[in-house]
């Protein structure tokens, strides 16, 4: 008889926090206000009016849309204001960012939401691998978060982690 294979981590008690988990069901594209400026560098109102006017914003539709500019000039509230107010119609959500910005604030309404009971007095690891880039905005997000509520708290994987609070007996 072969001796029995145990899964030690299992067994350990350990809860792991995915970070990504916290995108998913969230599908956002970029909005790029250079794009719509003369010379990438100035905004005409007339123009800019016109574009919105005639942009098709039903492609956002059930999305989440992230609006920034991608260079040094400079766009006044109202051009933002004007983009998010026609798009409102169709996109889930609107924020003010790029890639990574967009994906702080998913993360971190998720984190604002979510429920800490299951995590009171638990040993949790934040799992450090992931199949997207997260920011480290995230991570710092997930801390405050647990840290009151946790017995201990773990950056990495089951079999490597770093510990980066324990509560004191």
């Amino acid at each position: 008889m072969a001796d029995e294979i145990i899964n030690k981590v299992e067994q350990s008690g350990l809860k792991t926090l995915e970070l990504d988990s916290f995108l998913q069901g969230h599908q956002w594209v970029l909005f790029d206000v250079k794009n719509e400026l003369y010379e990438e560098l100035v905004l005409k109102e007339k123009d800019f009016r016109a574009f919105v006017k005639e942009h098709n914003w039903k492609q956002y539709e059930g999305k989440v849309l992230g609006i920034y500019c991608s260079n040094d000039a400079i766009i006044p509230m109202w051009a933002y204001m004007l983009i998010s107010s026609a798009a409102a119609p169709y996109a889930n959500q609107i924020i003010y960012g790029n890639d990574e910005q967009v994906k702080i604030e998913l993360i971190n309404q998720s984190v604002n939401q979510m429920n800490t009971d299951e995590y009171k007095d638990e040993r949790v690891i934040v799992k450090g691998c992931s199949s997207v880039n997260l920011p480290e905005q995230s991570y710092i997000n997930i801390t405050q978060k647990l840290q009151p509520h946790v017995k201990s708290l773990m950056f990495g994987e089951a079999c490597s982690t770093v510990p980066i609070y324990k509560k004191r007996p």
